[in-house]
């Protein structure tokens, strides 16, 4: 792993990788002019037999002119709003955490509580020091205020 940022990156992408990636986006894209999982399934057979075709070719020349070509096909056929995944960059919830507060927790039966008697035995006492922290804050900018009022 390197310990530069990743634009300084310089990692060599093999043909095989390149391969794989042109295929999912072709995939990818095919999926999103289509609807029915049915069709799907055929526009994927469809883009699997055209790479199955060019499986033998072992000329990295050819293989090269047939990758562009295919980046070319798919850069014209291009879904004009492809589908995202929600939580992926470019989906509707990406970084978008929800951090739930656990004040909730307050309105348990007891019942309830007592099933978990180690954490909520530990957050009573946290709660408890978090009020003194609050408590002892108030102390200090009163006393502020104080002196600040005699000069």
């Amino acid at each position: 792993m390197s310990k530069f940022g990743p634009y300084l990156k310089r990692d060599f992408i093999t043909h095989t990788r390149k391969v794989q990636n042109l295929f999912k986006r072709m995939v990818r894209n095919e999926e999103s002019y289509l609807s029915e999982i049915h069709d799907i399934q055929f526009a994927w057979a469809t883009v699997r037999a055209e790479f199955e075709k060019n499986r033998h070719v072992k000329d990295l020349r050819v293989a090269r002119l047939l990758i562009e070509e295919g980046e070319r096909r798919l850069a014209e056929n291009l879904h004009p709003n492809p589908d995202r995944f929600i939580f992926s960059p470019g989906g509707l919830m990406f970084e978008r955490e929800l951090n739930f507060d656990d004040s909730h927790l307050d309105l348990w039966h007891p019942l309830e509580k007592a099933q978990y008697p180690y954490y909520f035995e530990r957050r009573e006492r946290m709660k408890k020091e978090y009020i003194q922290e609050w408590e002892a804050w108030d102390q200090e900018q009163e006393k502020l205020q104080k002196q600040q009022e005699q000069k």
